[in-house]
């Protein structure tokens, strides 16, 4: 598809303009310290931190596991289904703003089943959030996350317990703390989950080796790869993924935080598109990463230079690499390209 000529002036307005997909994205980690200690007050839980600004300055992380310790404290305040609704509700009126059409959000039942909060309770927050989404013209699903820090056995608890709410999520995935956590442990509860028919996404090659990546795709048989920027270590699997455009779904700020880049200058997210990959950019956890979706766009393409083309690539991507029907895909994608013909037109005076 010829794309039209775009100002280099105008690509960060086109970038937040553009119609786009948010495939990683977990809602706890939507969180906003503001929500927290609103949330804490209303439920009467205490917090360690005295003030909003004493926990945003904890927002210092050297790594994953750094960055999960507060992830989980700040989840404590959850504890009823009017909190998981407004929480989903706040980051699903945000992303209609930065023109999300569609969102595919993880929950970690887990973080909350493990307080003694019941999985209805988590379920039927988000769910009922995600139907008034819907109703306002934002496409939003569900995708339960299985905690790899925890047992296989602890998954497939998890995973009977959600059964009687199947209809609220579309599929599973796996996030936590990924090294030392290798996709086959959980070849079993995932084999179940693909019996099940739920879609199979998986956190690996984040800070966990291409041979995490490997065992997603062929042990557990994701459809979507989370994160995997390591895949450059391993020419094969980077071969495999373009030739059977396996989505990657890309976290630029996330991947800054957790220092696994340095800084955005030295991402490899072009690295991955050039190579014919069907990366994708989304905010992981914006809350404590420091930007939703267009920060995520804006900030990775002002440090790497990416251009339009490559703006159109991702946005494409994005809706490829969902889960929404063909026909919705379609439709994103002929928005995609009258965003793209609005800009390249001469700006009004």
């Amino acid at each position: 598809m010829k794309l039209p000529a775009i100002a280099s002036d105008r690509l960060p307005a086109l970038l937040a303009a553009m119609p786009k997909a948010e495939l990683h994205m977990h809602i706890e980690g939507s969180l906003e310290p503001e929500m927290i200690f609103a949330l804490a007050e209303r439920n009467g839980v205490a917090l360690p931190y005295a003030s909003i600004e004493e926990l945003r300055h904890a927002y210092a992380f050297t790594d994953l596991q750094s960055f999960l310790d507060i992830y989980y404290a700040g989840a404590s305040v959850l504890l009823k289904e009017e909190d998981f609704y407004d929480l989903a509700q706040a980051y699903l009126a945000r992303a209609a703003t930065e023109n999300v059409v569609h969102a595919e959000i993880f929950f970690d039942p887990q973080t909350h089943t493990a307080r003694g909060v019941p999985m209805e309770t988590v379920i039927r927050g988000l769910s009922r959030a995600c139907a008034d989404a819907r109703a306002q013209g934002t496409s939003a699903e569900l995708i339960l996350c299985f905690l790899r820090h925890l047992s296989e056995a602890e998954a497939f608890e998890t995973l009977q317990a959600a059964l009687p709410f199947r209809d609220h999520f579309i599929g599973v995935g796996l996030d936590s703390s990924e090294v030392g956590h290798p996709p086959e442990k959980f070849a079993r509860v995932f084999a179940r989950c693909r019996e099940l028919g739920f879609h199979i996404v998986a956190h690996a090659g984040e800070e966990g080796p291409p041979a995490y990546i490997w065992q997603a795709l062929d042990v557990l048989k994701a459809e979507r790869i989370d994160h995997g920027v390591q895949a450059v270590h391993d020419a094969a699997l980077m071969r495999r993924l373009a030739a059977e455009r396996v989505p990657l779904t890309v976290c630029p700020l996330s991947n800054q935080k957790l220092c696994v880049f340095p800084d955005l200058a030295q991402h490899n997210l072009k690295r991955l598109l050039d190579a014919g990959l069907c990366a994708t950019v989304n905010s992981d956890d914006p809350a404590y990463f420091g930007g939703h979706i267009n920060a995520n766009f804006q900030q990775v393409f002002a440090a790497t230079g990416m251009t339009a083309e490559q703006a159109w690539q991702l946005a494409a991507n994005s809706f490829e690499a969902s889960f929404a029907p063909a026909a919705d895909q379609a439709r994103w994608l002929a928005r995609l390209q009258d965003t793209f013909e609005r800009f390249a037109a001469p700006a009004e005076i």
